[in-house]
């Protein structure tokens, strides 16, 4: 919603103070331009990116025009999954987690929590995670190791979107430069003509430089910084994940296990301890 909203006050903000001063919106309707650019920028961007990073940009930049999904409320869900999970282990056994973690779609307590559910890159992340405490075998100590490594390349690979659409961003006032060189070029063959249609010439010229200096800083630079925090707030979810199955490991209870992963929440959506404690005192784990 916002980034519909902040596209609009760019758009607005500069057509309307281009028109205050007197100049004409059509004028800036050069399409050579926008092809020049435009197609010049596409082109950068598939001779420098792979298919993988490709779909990723073109996800995260499906997703930044609604909700990132993640709220106090989502993560809350996230806590009272792990607790429940904890709890089952707890009661049950261990290994009666193995048929939850190996097919979640169909597991009866994944099916309660469907954010999390609807989340493969974080539902793929804690099943893989519980399989480690199932299989046994693996030292706490190691296992954090383990998904601290995992994390640290998930990280690279959230970086990845944002950091090439940035430096596609970065190209763009040069592609605008190479716009205006070509109205130039088009210019002087015509500078034997009436100063009007020079001037004309100039004008649509001087538009690419404009329009590949505000592709660059109103759009595609904003939209590189969304989809890096849009990869941040996924990376929220692992780090929760990580934190609660590495305290159960250690053999912490699972209020306490959860309670340490509540911690590594941004203090932007951390719940408070109330919050989760009532939230999953609510679920109830029979031992048959």
């Amino acid at each position: 919603m916002f980034v519909l909203i902040g596209i609009g006050v760019v758009v607005v903000s500069v057509l309307g103070g281009f028109m205050l001063e007197g100049g004409t919106p059509l004028v800036l309707m050069q399409w050579a331009e926008f092809i020049i650019i435009g197609g010049t920028a596409l082109g950068a961007l598939l001779i420098s990116t792979p298919k993988p990073v490709l779909v990723r940009i073109i996800r995260y930049l499906l997703g930044s025009l609604k909700s990132s999904g993640v709220n106090q409320a989502s993560l809350i869900e996230l806590l009272q999954l792990l607790y429940e999970m904890f709890q089952t282990a707890r009661i049950k056994g261990l290994l009666t987690l193995e048929e939850h973690v190996e097919r979640p779609e169909e597991s009866e307590i994944f099916n309660k929590y469907p954010v999390i559910l609807k989340n493969p890159h974080a539902l793929e992340f804690l099943a893989d995670s519980l399989k480690l405490l199932v299989v046994g075998g693996v030292p706490a100590q190691e296992m954090e190791m383990l998904l601290d490594a995992d994390l640290e390349v998930q990280e690279e690979e959230g970086k990845k979107p944002a950091h090439t659409l940035a430096r596609i961003a970065d190209s763009l006032p040069g592609m605008g430069i190479v716009a205006a060189v070509l109205g130039i070029v088009i210019t002087m063959q015509a500078i034997g003509g009436p100063a009007s249609e020079v001037g004309h010439k100039v004008a649509a010229a001087l538009v690419g430089t404009f329009l590949g200096v505000l592709m660059c800083y109103g759009f595609l630079q904003p939209f590189s910084a969304q989809i890096e925090h849009q990869a941040e707030a996924q990376e929220l979810f692992l780090r929760c994940i990580k934190a609660g199955v590495v305290a159960y490991a250690k053999g912490l209870p699972p209020i306490v296990a959860v309670e340490f992963a509540r911690r590594v929440i941004d203090s932007d959506f951390r719940p408070t301890y109330a919050e989760v404690e009532e939230a999953c005192r609510a679920i109830k784990v029979k031992a048959s």
